[in-house]
């Protein structure tokens, strides 16, 4: 099935130095872009992480320090990427919870304030556990009939995920062939940051969705205790998370 976009769409994969979001950095970045006229795009690039990739990380991916060490830095690539993928939907596997993540804290580290909120985002993982509860190797056997070979290359899972859509579509009637529905179908949580710190309630609202204020409005909690915002703004949360919580504050102070 051809895919209905009408942006060009982008299959996002990353090989990391680990899971963190935070303290984690791309060693390896692949972009399949999907154009409108259904023309296919790859684009694999090998990032220097400027930190060790630990033996637990090269075990998955076999990437090693001697593989990147004269690539360039992801602040290096970081214009060209954004160019290339600039006015594009993005679609990934587990992608909400953690290719996204990191790589809008990729973006901010090499100081570019490249909003990727304001694009639609298809988690084809959410979809998959939401029909089947499976791994991406498990969705590539049962709705391709294919074993994934190469799995944990950047380039191979792209594709990979790329195929299990198409086919998620032809296997699910009830699923719309629709890049704002498939977003909103994979959407774990209306989150307002990436890693659904901050999320819209039902009324629209946003509000913490951690902690000792979970459920309360961000606002109200900042206007009752504005100690809160310091406390975010200097621990250990993502640079994503607190330009939208600085953001809120901003807007609350203004009125």
């Amino acid at each position: 099935m051809k895919l209905n976009i009408r942006n060009p769409l982008i299959f996002v994969d990353l090989e990391t130095t680990g899971l963190d979001i935070i303290k984690d950095r791309i060693v390896e970045i692949a972009v399949l872009k999907i154009n409108v006229d259904g023309k296919e795009e790859i684009k694999v690039r090998r990032v220097n992480p400027e930190m060790p990739i630990p033996a637990e990380a090269t075990a998955i991916h076999g990437i090693t320090d001697e593989d990147v060490k004269n690539e360039p830095t992801f602040k290096e690539v970081a214009k060209s990427l954004v160019s290339y993928i600039e006015g594009c939907d993005f679609a990934g596997f587990n992608s909400n919870k953690f290719d996204f993540p990191l790589l809008a804290e990729e973006f901010l580290r090499a100081g570019i304030d490249f909003d990727l909120k304001k694009r639609k985002f298809i988690d084809v993982q959410t979809i998959f556990h939401k029909m089947e509860k499976r791994t991406l190797a498990a969705a590539f056997k049962f709705y391709c009939e294919k074993e994934l070979e190469n799995a944990h290359n950047a380039g191979a899972d792209s594709f990979a995920t790329y195929e299990v859509l198409k086919a998620q579509l032809d296997r699910y009637s009830d699923l719309k062939n629709d890049v704002d529905y498939l977003s909103e179908f994979s959407a774990q949580t209306r989150s307002v940051d990436f890693i659904g710190r901050i999320i819209l309630d039902e009324k629209d609202v946003e509000v913490f969705n951690f902690g000792k204020h979970k459920g309360k409005s961000v606002v109200e909690v900042l206007e009752k205790e504005p100690s809160y915002y310091s406390w975010m703004m200097n621990g250990d949360f993502p640079l994503y998370t607190k330009k939208v919580l600085t953001n809120i504050y901003l807007k609350m102070k203004q009125k």
